[in-house]
């Protein structure tokens, strides 16, 4: 059976990244776009990163346009817009289709593990998936679900995880 780790994806700078340097870690997947209503949600999202990173959680930022041309930029003015207008310091990778028959591998992996209230497709940007740390798929949060919302979600799944260790 298929991990999140067995996947890789470009960063906007162009690098290939292996899913498989997050094991260990709790990664939040996100679709993301700058031109959208949903867009101050990278704030919220920021807040999260910084708020658990240290405590293993990482979130992936992969920007798309198949949603209203919300994300109409190249891999520099979506780099430029992340850092400028939200801070974002949480990875960012290369723009993907979610959907459809181009859906970059790990969207479809993540669909067909997670699906949403209407089936696997992604409805909107900012759809978010959370895999655990060893690569299972745990959790899907519609777009429409800010990031304050999940912190709740990401405190008690990171002390049981924290619990655990201890009792090793």
């Amino acid at each position: 059976m298929k991990s999140f780790h067995d996947f890789s994806a470009k960063t906007l700078q162009g690098k290939v990244v292996s899913m498989a340097d997050f094991k260990g870690k709790m990664v939040l997947v996100v679709n993301t776009a700058s031109k959208c209503g949903l867009t101050p949600q990278y704030e919220g999202l920021e807040k999260l990163f910084q708020k658990y990173q240290d405590k293993g959680l990482v979130i992936l930022g992969f920007p798309c346009n198949q949603f209203g041309n919300q994300e109409p930029g190249d891999e520099k003015s979506i780099a430029q817009g992340c850092v400028l207008n939200y801070g974002v310091t949480f990875p960012m990778f290369a723009k993907v289709d979610v959907n459809g028959e181009n859906a970059h591998p790990i969207f479809k992996f993540l669909k067909s593990r997670l699906r949403g209230i209407f089936g696997s497709r992604i409805k909107w940007n900012f759809a978010k998936f959370l895999v655990d740390d060893k690569g299972r798929p745990l959790k899907r949060f519609s777009p429409w679900t800010k990031p304050e919302s999940i912190d709740g979600y990401l405190e008690r799944l990171i002390q049981k995880s924290s619990e655990k260790i201890a009792l090793k």
